[in-house]
């Protein structure tokens, strides 16, 4: 009856010293977001630590022989070891959560916000591993039985590993490979990737497989191994502002810099255009026709697509509207000729019009400069003429 006393005194000691240190951490927490957490999160863990515990003192102090006596504390000594790691991930997951709230990824420049995510995320994931096998280890040897038969399984540790590599070779380069992504910072969590001919965006990461959302909502699910040992395109390595283009086919008729001023235009009217880059170009004058490229700039890879389909749409509407005689056309010649064709009236022979800053990648623009510097090297800068680019 003693014993018996003694333990619900003592687990209803365990509850009340729980619960007022629970009210404290949630008083303090309204100025908090961290002691808020630790209270939400820490408060089952830590009850059942105390009250497993509080219990185990008890029967220990105050209860003598009985039946069963030794199992009964040897399954409270087990489930104080479980509550005990529970504790512990728990206050670790509270200190990882913190450490992502400082840092926001529903921000346009989030490149650090992504990086300790994705380390965040990996180490959670160790972390929880780490917890759950050292736990069963501990768990184990509190059988004396387990203990002996570890001491006659350390002499062929080193074959009983070589096997075990062999066959888990596969999950173990993955496991590697998953650590490897996490701390390279070759890729993380929300970047934009091609990968397998497919544009997406890192959904997930973990230490076995890396989840890849498409564009259109499907999921491309890859083995960490993928991403180091095949190549595989990475749009927001460095930032998550991206360059893009927009090609339209136009007969030689075309007039370039008119064109430019309406990419410009549309450019300027709309908010999915970061400032940074708007440039048109002729990239290609073969089979009749030429090749119009708009490079554009975007603050993230989503907007860069609506934008390159809007300069795309405006460019062929312009074209149709204003110069429906510039259209993309095939001509062909019937018999021999040898009459030159007479210069267009208003033309000036000889004299070439100034390319505007529009026309430029290497030069002219807002980081132009910037752009030759890093293409061209710091000694050889790239300057661009009225006829064309040249060193």
């Amino acid at each position: 009856m003693t014993a018996l006393l003694a333990v619900v005194v003592a687990a209803g000691s365990a509850l009340v010293l729980v619960e007022v240190v629970h009210w404290i951490l949630r008083r303090l927490g309204r100025r908090s977001t961290l002691l808020d957490d630790l209270a939400t999160t820490a408060h089952k863990p830590f009850l059942a630590t105390m009250i497993v515990f509080a219990v185990q003192q008890a029967l220990r102090g105050f209860a003598g022989d009985f039946p069963g006596r030794t199992g009964v504390l040897h399954a409270l000594v087990i489930l104080v070891i479980a509550s005990v790691a529970w504790l512990i991930g728990a206050l670790l997951l509270v200190l990882e959560d913190a450490a992502l709230a400082r840092w926001r990824v529903d921000v346009a420049d989030n490149l650090k916000a992504r990086r300790l995510k994705t380390q965040v995320v990996m180490l959670r994931r160790v972390t929880v591993a780490v917890i759950v096998v050292v736990t069963l280890g501990v768990m184990l040897m509190t059988f004396p039985g387990v203990r002996a038969l570890g001491a006659s399984l350390l002499a062929s540790a080193g074959l009983v590993s070589v096997i075990a590599a062999l066959a888990a070779q596969s999950t173990l380069g993955n496991l590697i490979a998953g650590l490897q992504l996490a701390f390279s910072d070759a890729v993380r969590i929300d970047d934009v990737v091609v990968v397998e001919g497919e544009w997406g965006r890192i959904e997930e990461l973990t230490l076995t497989y890396v989840a890849v959302q498409i564009w259109d909502d499907r999921r491309l699910i890859l083995p960490t191994s993928y991403f180091t040992t095949k190549p595989f395109q990475n749009w927001t390595r460095t930032g998550s502002a991206v360059l893009g283009t927009a090609e339209i086919d136009v007969d030689w008729s075309a007039p370039i810099e008119p064109m430019r001023a309406e990419l410009r235009a549309v450019c300027e009217g709309t908010e999915l255009w970061n400032g940074r880059v708007c440039v048109l170009q002729v990239t290609d004058a073969v089979g009749g026709m030429i090749r119009l490229r708009a490079l554009v700039s975007a603050d993230d890879a989503g907007s860069l697509w609506d934008l390159r389909c809007l300069v795309r749409e405006r460019l062929v509407a312009w074209v149709f509207e204003h110069r429906r005689e510039s259209l993309p056309r095939v001509r062909a010649e019937v018999g021999e000729s040898s009459r030159i064709l007479p210069a267009r009236s208003g033309s000036r022979p000889g004299i070439e019009p100034e390319a505007s800053d529009d026309a430029r990648v290497f030069s002219g623009i807002g980081d132009g400069n910037e752009r030759a510097a890093t293409f061209g090297g710091p000694e050889e800068p790239v300057v661009a003429s009225a006829s064309g680019m040249r060193q």
